[in-house]
């Protein structure tokens, strides 16, 4: 945009003191929408997503967006008519892109609990893969499999025992956690897997974690998925794809992260260099290619000075901002139109009756109530992960295509939000 363009957003800038996304004035949308109000740049999504394909140019790879970052219709559109297929980990997940036009043969469903319902309906669909995470969900999908006459493609996620240096609530690569069949055990693992009738073994799939900055925990992992693959294919075992997930991290406070066609030439080197360059691969990014794509509109309700903190209490929450709460994670805070003058330190929290209930601290800020405030890279793992807490209605949401605004989600009442329930009689 120009030399107002905020570090990592490269479509939101400010124009004439007043902060815009492409080319719309953000003090619109929420004088138009309300607040709280989630806004979206298209031109950012595809962005990121032409990072990913320039780094595949002349590759078999499917792109597989990993929608549990932002399920929004309207959002898969823009990555099913890019070309993108689908991770998902629900059956909830799988009608939402059906609803959004996806193709059933670009889904991988992923995730350790699958239902016998969900795997039912997968198979009747025709999805491309499962990537199965454990022994017990072999057993299942065997029986389910048979019981349709179906073969259910499947991959095993291995878990490498990797540090991804992130948050460790979105650690998915450690002995630790819950994700994955142990790397020690996986041959044995996918020996078991093609004797099942019911199951026809398709790849091996790994995912690390979530919000990574670097690039050798990738390099580490893919090192020992190949040494895998060869001991895998010894045994007498075809991988016709190898998934190597997603989880490339975004600026949200600094953050360096490798840009990903950056990010893929290293990898596709060191498959090069191993003879595997051609193989099909699958790659499932989510934060990536929506995180600094949103933000998150909201007014300034009061401000409450105190003895030992001051506070700038605003109308979104933590049931439609998780992610400090949970994870106690950053985003930048900033004003939609500027003010002169001098800041003062607050802590920026919302409504909700708890303690946990912030959205920044300790942020140096010049706004008073009324004003509006962006809360940035808010594409991934907000709306997503909103509630009603509090019985507060989730917030809308908008789509930004150049100087069109489309509305893609309706604010939520409070009847919504009980609709559904019952009184007894």
């Amino acid at each position: 945009m120009n030399a107002n363009t905020l570090p990592g957003q490269p479509h939101i800038a400010y124009q004439a003191n007043t902060l815009c996304m492409e080319n719309v004035k953000l003090a619109d949308v929420a004088a138009q929408f309300g607040t709280p109000v989630f806004a979206y740049s298209k031109a950012s999504m595809l962005s990121a997503l032409a990072a990913y394909q320039r780094g595949f140019a002349g590759r078999k790879v499917q792109i597989c967006y990993a929608m549990k970052a932002n399920s929004n219709l309207a959002v898969l559109q823009v990555f099913a008519k890019a070309g993108c297929g689908f991770d998902i980990v629900s059956g909830g997940e799988l009608a939402r892109v059906l609803a959004a036009g996806g193709a059933p043969e670009k889904i991988i469903f992923s995730g350790v609990g699958k239902t016998r319902a969900e795997m039912k309906q997968a198979l009747e669909l025709g999805i491309a893969c499962f990537n199965v995470e454990s022994e017990a969900e072999l057993d299942v999908l065997n029986e389910v499999a048979l019981s349709l006459h179906k073969k259910a493609p499947v991959s095993l996620r291995v878990n490498p025992n990797v540090d991804p240096k992130t948050h460790p609530y979105i650690s998915t690569g450690l002995k630790g956690n819950k994700f994955g069949v142990a790397h020690e055990s996986a041959v044995q693992t996918y020996k078991r897997a093609a004797a099942l009738p019911g199951l026809a073994v398709v790849g091996i799939d790994c995912h690390i974690g979530s919000q990574i900055t670097e690039a050798t925990p990738y390099l580490d992992a893919m090192d020992r998925i190949l040494d895998l693959v060869t001991d895998i294919e010894a045994a007498g075992i075809p991988i016709h794809h190898i998934d190597f997930g997603g989880g490339l991290g975004i600026n949200y406070n600094g953050d360096t992260p490798p840009a990903a066609d950056a990010l893929w030439q290293q990898l596709l080197a060191k498959l090069d260099a191993r003879g595997d360059g051609q193989r099909q691969l699958m790659i499932e990014p989510g934060r990536s290619l929506v995180g600094n794509a949103g933000v998150c509109l909201s007014d300034v309700v009061f401000m409450k000075p105190g003895e030992q903190k001051n506070f700038c209490i605003i109308d979104a929450a933590m049931n439609d901002l998780p992610r400090p709460a949970m994870y106690q994670a950053f985003h930048q805070i900033v004003p939609v139109s500027p003010r002169a003058g001098a800041t003062t330190l607050v802590d920026v929290v919302g409504p909700v009756c708890e303690s946990g209930d912030w959205i920044g601290r300790d942020r140096e800020l010049n706004v008073q109530a009324g004003d509006t405030l962006a809360v940035l890279s808010a594409g991934a793992y907000c709306m997503s992960m909103a509630s009603n807490y509090n019985t507060r209605g989730r917030a809308a949401e908008v789509l930004i295509d150049g100087d069109q605004v489309h509305l893609i989600r309706e604010r939520e009442t409070a009847a919504d939000t009980f609709q559904g329930e019952h009184l007894t009689p």
